[in-house]
């Protein structure tokens, strides 16, 4: 029995991820695939290699997609820099940090979580208090929490790493390429993120970087890292002068990145922040304009990624439902507590558009008004704030 070649809908995508994709990065995919040792990819994994670090503001040597995704990524940080009994503190102020706690856990940490109120950020005081006096290894962090739309602030983090004598992890997935990082001037000692977000490239590799403490830490072991694939005592001489064979790369995601880190790169980084930043100033607008409250407070709200509490008598899913069914258009719906009160509505990469924007007001305040709920007109309001 055969079937018929798949194809699938198109969407607007303007959810918590993954965002709508270039064509350049399409037709990327679409190259004809050579072999992982093929000198023409050894040279792109180098141009890939430093865009990279010129992205997240770092000179770390050891800075790589790996082949997986985003979680991948947080796996590959915990796994390499964590040995059995080592403390490690973890701020949770949303899913991800959660998810940090379990990996952390699982790698053998003693964990120490730092929580706050979901939509809120952390201050310095916080983890110095939770660490009592004690000295941490790591100290981790979410950047961009892409559950709650939170931007958190990394510099006092970074002062309350050294107070307890950690290296600073930071989960950048949501933040790469949509507001600055900065790595090295953040003194962020290993850091991952994904490539469906603000890069707008398809989900499947996940950037890390390594300071050379972070390095001096992975290479001085006393036990090997627990997942042979996250080995980046391993990973790395495939991406160092030895190219020693690892596992096979996966190739045209390979291509699709460059594509997209040079398309980051041809706009400019500060034009590629300030646009995430203007639109996403006039989707909060119009959002206001029609009485829909964003759910962080401005001087820590997610340009990228805007959370909105759902009016009371709206139903969440039924909204999002009519989004797709009539305008093609997807957002994401809340986690955790925050589930079946909140929209997640992304404007990330590809998806931080003028077009985007009006779109998603004109069709979300249609699907409220197919609800009943009378709202104004939102794009007048968007468009004074351009």
């Amino acid at each position: 029995m055969t079937s018929s070649a798949f194809c699938p809908p198109n969407r607007v995508l303007m959810g918590p991820g993954p965002s709508d994709v270039p064509a350049s990065v399409l037709r990327a995919l679409a190259a004809p695939t050579i072999g992982h040792l093929d000198p023409a990819f050894l040279e792109l994994m180098d141009e890939v290699g430093q865009m990279l670090r010129d992205v997240l503001g770092t000179d770390n040597r050891l800075t790589l997609p790996m082949s997986g995704t985003g979680s991948l990524g947080m796996e590959t940080c915990l796994v390499n820099l964590i040995e059995p009994g080592d403390r490690v503190l973890v701020g949770v102020n949303g899913v991800f940090g959660t998810r940090m706690v379990e990996v952390a856990k699982r790698a053998g940490a003693e964990v120490t979580a730092v929580e706050a109120d979901w939509g809120t950020a952390f201050d310095e005081a916080q983890f110095v208090k939770a660490a009592a006096g004690r000295q941490f290894k790591l100290l981790c962090v979410v950047h961009a929490e892409t559950s709650t739309g939170v931007l958190q602030p990394l510099t006092p983090i970074a002062d309350a790493a050294d107070q307890v004598g950690a290296m600073l992890l930071v989960d950048a997935v949501t933040s790469l390429a949509g507001v600055p990082i900065e790595a090295d001037e953040h003194r962020v000692d290993a850091l991952y993120s994904g490539t469906q977000k603000c890069l707008s490239c398809p989900p499947g590799l996940a950037p890390v970087t390594f300071s050379e403490r972070a390095e001096s830490v992975l290479s001085s072991r006393s036990k090997p890292v627990q997942s042979w694939y996250a080995d980046l005592n391993l990973i790395r001489n495939y991406w160092g002068s030895a190219r020693a064979y690892h596992h096979t790369a996966p190739i045209n995601m390979m291509y699709a990145l460059h594509e997209a880190l040079r398309l980051c790169v041809e706009e400019g980084l500060d034009e590629r922040y300030a646009r995430h930043a203007l639109h996403g100033r006039a989707l909060v607008a119009g959002l206001q304009a029609m009485d829909l409250q964003p759910r962080v407070e401005e001087a820590i709200r997610l340009p990228q990624l805007t959370t909105v509490a759902v009016p009371d008598g709206i139903d969440d899913a039924k909204v999002r439902q009519h989004l797709l069914q009539t305008y093609g258009l997807e957002i994401g719906g809340g986690l955790g507590p925050m589930k079946g009160t909140t929209w997640r509505i992304g404007l990330m990469g590809a998806s931080a558009t003028r077009r985007h924007v009006m779109l998603c007001l004109t069709a979300l305040a249609d699907a409220l008004r197919a609800q009943g709920r009378q709202v104004a007109d939102p794009v007048s309001a968007a468009s004074d704030a351009y």
